[in-house]
């Protein structure tokens, strides 16, 4: 399953409305420790294809979902599942402990 792009008029769909645990990353292009986590989201989303899905949420451009969510800080990553947010990451984090947090919610 491919990186989804959510923006405000797709988040309902792709996120609340997923059968699957989807983990938000919240990120801006200009943040370096978002940099950072994208190839450990790309390795976890290929190694949990169909078991959860990741979706990427651009700060700059969705500033009116970002606020909807609280992000004050990125990067910034929201587990959502039954359309509920039911853990958080913030800030720069290794693998095992995203990993940790997205296990707990399938």
């Amino acid at each position: 399953m491919d990186e989804v792009n959510v923006t405000e008029e797709t988040f309902d769909q792709e996120v609340l409305k997923s059968n699957v645990p989807v983990l938000v990353d919240f990120w801006a292009e200009w943040c370096g420790p978002c940099k950072i986590v994208h190839p450990i989201l790309d390795e976890i989303r290929q190694e949990y294809s169909g078991k959860i899905k990741i979706a990427k949420v651009n700060v700059d451009e969705q500033n009116a979902l970002a606020g909807r969510y609280n992000v004050m800080s990125i990067p910034n990553m929201k587990i959502f599942k039954g359309g509920q947010q039911v853990g958080e990451i913030v800030g720069a984090a290794p693998k095992q402990s995203i990993l940790a947090e997205l296990l707990k919610h399938m």
